[in-house]
Formats: structure tokens, C-alpha cells, sequence
């Protein structure tokens, strides 16, 4: 079956692309407000938001305590130096601290910044107190990691690389789950193995709680820096705080981004004592890392997923997620897998799914994809099971039209 999106185009986006990089395959829609679970484009239509720019609208579009606290302090300071404290970044530190494992903070602008930061204190610490030689990272097969040179040598997917040759030296990849092979890529020269609790690029793909069990064991007998990544996976999207709390592995660094904010600029990584403690004055920075702004949304959003009944809520609504889902594997042989938890799910097909995103888009519902045969779900975590029910209701009359 054909996509229902339209091909026509408009003024805005050919003026787009006229003066923006050919970096992204874009849909043909221009978006221009929202609010809560629903965005509208410049056309004026509606539609029900499942993809939360990425993870990123953690609490949905223009939230009013968001948007208040924001406006105040763009009122009373938006920027200074990092030669200087300034109190919303104290706080969001101290919060995020008092509320996991780790003991220190450092701010960035972004999920690849924050993996920047992570591969530099692991490499420092290593150096610092094991040996000199001791640089190489290890991360997983279908991992992504972000774009930058560090983050991106990291990355488990060669189809990132082409172009852009030769990598980060030390990096290496072996499969998710697969301790054998693991251990075998270990070295004396190993500084760090990277994880994202779920994949969200690389097809929501889970890891093994053993498996990051047996890691963690490895990690501190040979005081190999222990990474996650969650980025995607963190900060209420799998109905914990922190995606290492579905485990209960906690690792030595985990890097944020995304939700972290609800949609303002922000990443950040959080370390324990032993190993932030390499960082020194003049090793690492960022120039809008924990600005004023950014700091400031981002209290609003951590203290709203630790209010009482949030988390739950997300647990709850999950459950609805995957059980519509699970509803529509029944229907449809060519769903192949439904893999996630809390709100970030994958729905592998025998089949490309950019027809099926396109329709569901012409019928007012954004869907995205993790590989080209999986269709990744991440709605914003204040969604509501008639929302999901009404998500469920449009994906369904849309599958109806790819059945075989």
C-alpha cells in the first residue's frame, strides 16, 4: 500500500531547503505549536504526538509550570560563566545526586557532548590511576551514541562512520549480551564499556539484567569505568528516575540528555566520587553547560518525575502502551517482535515501516522509526490511556491497509 502523505510541498519548506544542510531525511511537514500530548502544523492540522521530539518533550508541549519558570528567570539572568556558581545549576546537581547513585554533575548542551564528556573522564581516571596505556572503549553492537568524533567512534553501527574515517583509536564493539565475546575484547588497556540500558537507534533493543550483572562484576574487579548511556532510555522514559534503576546495576557514569530539560538544550553526566574526582580545573568544559535557562527547566522537569504517583503513572500508562500493542501483534502477522519498557517501545515488522510512519502521519498520529523495519514509540510521559487509545485506534486503521 502507498503512503497517504502527501508529496506537495510549500513555500517554508522549499525556502528550507534552500538555506539548511542536507543533514536530515525530513518529512514534508512544517510543525508550529503544541500543547500537552499534540502538535499542529502550519496547515493548521492536529496531530497526537508519539514521538515527543525524540524523547525529548518529556512533559508534553508548552507545560505551564515549565513555561512560568522558565519566563521568571528569563527575567532575572539567562547566562554566565562557568568562572562563576549560579544557583539553578547547584540545585539540579544536588537533586539529581540525592535521587541516584552518584555523587558529582557536569553540565552540557547535549546527548553526544555528555558522551564526549563521559569517554574523556573515563580515559582521565584510567590514566590517572591505572596506567598510561590504558584508553580503550568497549561498547555494543546497534549502539548509537551520538555524532560528534568521540561519541561517534563509540557507536556500534559501521553505517555512522562511512565518510568519516579513521575513527577514535581504542574503540572496539561486541555483541549486546554476549558476555563471552565481552570478555574475550577485555585488555589491560580497557578504560571503559559503554551500555544503554534500552537502544533506542539501534532497534529498542533491552539488555539482560544478568548480563549487566556479570559487567559490573567484571567493571570493578579490573577498575574498568562502567558507562551508561540513557540519553533515550533515562529520566522517567522506562518508569524509573534513572534507567538503571529497572535493574538495579548501577553504573560509575551515566550520561543524560534529551527529557532532561523538556525540550530546552541540556545533557548532563553524573559520576561517583572515585571516578569524577580525575576531572581537574582546565580538563574538560562547556561554555552553556548548566546555563541559567537550561538549568532552571530542567528542576521542573526532575522534580515532576519524582513527585509522588509520577513514576507510577508512567508504569501504568506503560502497561496500557504494550498492551495495545501486544493487541495488535495478534492481528497482524507481519509484526515481527514488540520489544521496550515504561514508554519506549519498538514494533519490529517483516517490512519497511516509512510507508506505515507516513500514514499514520496523514491520519493524525507521528510515529518514528529505529532501523527501517521498526516503528519506535516515545510519547511524552504525561500521556494518558485515552490518548494511547486513540494512538492505538489510528495505528490499527493504518495497518489494517499493510495487511497481506
Amino acid at each position: 500500500m502507498k503512503s497517504n502523505l502527501l508529496e506537495a510541498t510549500t513555500p517554508m519548506i522549499d525556502k528550507a531547503k534552500s538555506v539548511l544542510m542536507n543533514n536530515y531525511s525530513q518529512f514534508p511537514l512544517v510543525l508550529a505549536k503544541g500543547e500537552g500530548c499534540y502538535v499542529e502544523d502550519t496547515a493548521g492540522k492536529k496531530y497526537l504526538d508519539f514521538v515527543a521530539g525524540i524523547a525529548v518533550n518529556s512533559l508534553g508541549q508548552c507545560e505551564k509550570t515549565l513555561v512560568a519558570a522558565v519566563e521568571k528567570q528569563l527575567h532575572t539572568m539567562w547566562h554566565c560563566s562557568n568562572l562563576y556558581y549560579n544557583e539553578p545549576a547547584i540545585n539540579l546537581a544536588a537533586l539529581l545526586t540525592a535521587n541516584s547513585d552518584f555523587d558529582k554533575a557536569f553540565f552540557c548542551n547535549s546527548g553526544t557532548e555528555a558522551m564526549e564528556a563521559a569517554i574523556k573522564l573515563a580515559r582521565k581516571y584510567s590514566k590517572t590511576y591505572r596506567n598510561e596505556d590504558c584508553f580503550e572503549i568497549i561498547s555494543m553492537s546497534n549502539s548509537f551514541h551520538g555524532r560528534t568524533l568521540g561519541a561517534l567512534s563509540a557507536t556500534g553501527q559501521d553505517k555512522y562512520h562511512h565518510g568519516f574515517e579513521p575513527m577514535l583509536p581504542g574503540c572496539k564493539v561486541t555483541p549486546l549480551n554476549d558476555l563471552a565475546a565481552l570478555k574475550q575484547a577485555i585488555t589491560p588497556q580497557t578504560s571503559a564499556i559503554i551500555i544503554e540500558p534500552i537502544q533506542g537507534e539501534g532497534g529498542i533493543n533491552e539488555a539482560d539484567v544478568n548480563f549487566l550483572k556479570s559487567v559490573k562484576e567484571i567493571c570493578q574487579k579490573n577498575k574498568i569505568v562502567l558507562i551508561y548511556d540513557e540519553v533515550q532510555c533515562g529520566l522517567g522514559r522506562m518508569g524509573h528516575l534513572f534507567a538503571y534503576q529497572a535493574s538495579g546495576v548501577a553504573p560509575d557514569i551515566v550520561a543524560l540528555a534529551k527529557g532532561l530539560a523538556g525540550g530546552f538544550p541540556m545533557g548532563a553526566i553524573l559520576a561517583v566520587d572515585e571516578v569524577a574526582k580525575a576531572f581537574q580545573p582546565g580538563d574538560h568544559g562547556c561554555t552553556f553547560g548548566g546555563n541559567l535557562l537550561a538549568a532552571t527547566a530542567s528542576l521542573v522537569v526532575v522534580q515532576k518525575l519524582i513527585e509522588p504517583g509520577f513514576l507510577a503513572h508512567i508504569q501504568g500508562v506503560g502497561e496500557e502502551f504494550k498492551n495495545g500493542l501486544m493487541k495488535l501483534k495478534s492481528q497482524y502477522k507481519f509484526i515481527q517482535e514488540i520489544r521496550g519498557a515504561g514508554l519506549i517501545w519498538g514494533v519490529e515488522l517483516d517490512q519497511p515501516v516509512k510507508p506505515i510512519i507516513e500514514s499514520c502521519m496523514a491520519k493524525g498520529l507521528l510515529v518514528a522509526s529505529a532501523g527501517p523495519n521498526v516503528l519506535r514509540f516515545l510519547p511524552p510521559l504525561i500521556i494518558e490511556k485515552t490518548q494511547i487509545q486513540e494512538g492505538m485506534g489510528i495505528l490499527n486503521d493504518v495497518l489494517k491497509g499493510f495487511s497481506k
